[in-house]
């Protein structure tokens, strides 16, 4: 299968930014629908979300076009954390993660035409131990407000970040490895 074109259906600029980096040429057209979520598991909460943004935007999609929908969570073990709204919640956020381990998922579903494919990946974040004055210093940041979980890993909390297991994008926002791999896989 030949795609005529392929379009983004997020508005996050670290997804454009993983994009363009491995050499796509897209198009962005964000997903405006309400997110409806049926499930508390956290990979069959970012397939859904993710699904639910792609078939959104595909339905006004031109023909043999490929569109990429996306969505990613952090989870303490099944308990998703999603971006905290003021400090209270990015301080309970964050002394949750410290020195321990959590879950970064990313949903991905593809959509051409009538194929709709969808995966996820997981990754694990360990997490140093923080201090309260770096906590606070790191929220001060103003870095945690616009990220599930409340960081980023590429950002200001990077030196927090002991080390992971598994794929590093699928933290920023997109599991590109992954995702290059099932698009072939539909262009077969």
């Amino acid at each position: 299968m030949s795609f005529s074109k392929i379009i983004l259906a997020s508005a996050s600029p670290r997804r454009k930014e993983l994009l363009a980096q491995i050499g796509f040429e897209f198009d962005i057209i964000a997903a405006k629908g309400e997110e409806v979520v049926t499930s508390d598991i956290p990979n069959q909460v970012v397939m859904e979300l993710s699904a639910q943004k792609a078939k959104e935007v595909a339905a006004n999609a031109p023909e043999n076009a490929l569109v990429i929908g996306a969505d990613t969570v952090v989870a303490l073990g099944n308990k998703i954390l999603g971006k905290p709204k003021n400090y209270e919640e990015a301080f309970e956020m964050i002394s949750s993660l410290k020195n321990s381990s959590h879950s970064v998922f990313t949903g991905v579903t593809l959509v051409c035409n009538d194929v709709v494919k969808s995966f996820y990946e997981e990754t694990v974040v360990h997490v140093c131990d923080m201090t309260k004055e770096e906590i606070d210093e790191y929220i001060a940041s103003g870095d945690c407000y616009d990220k599930a979980g409340g960081y980023g890993i590429q950002g200001y909390f990077s030196r927090y970040v002991k080390g992971i297991k598994g794929d590093y994008y699928n933290v920023v926002g997109l599991p590109v490895f992954k995702l290059v791999q099932e698009i072939k896989r539909m262009e077969e």
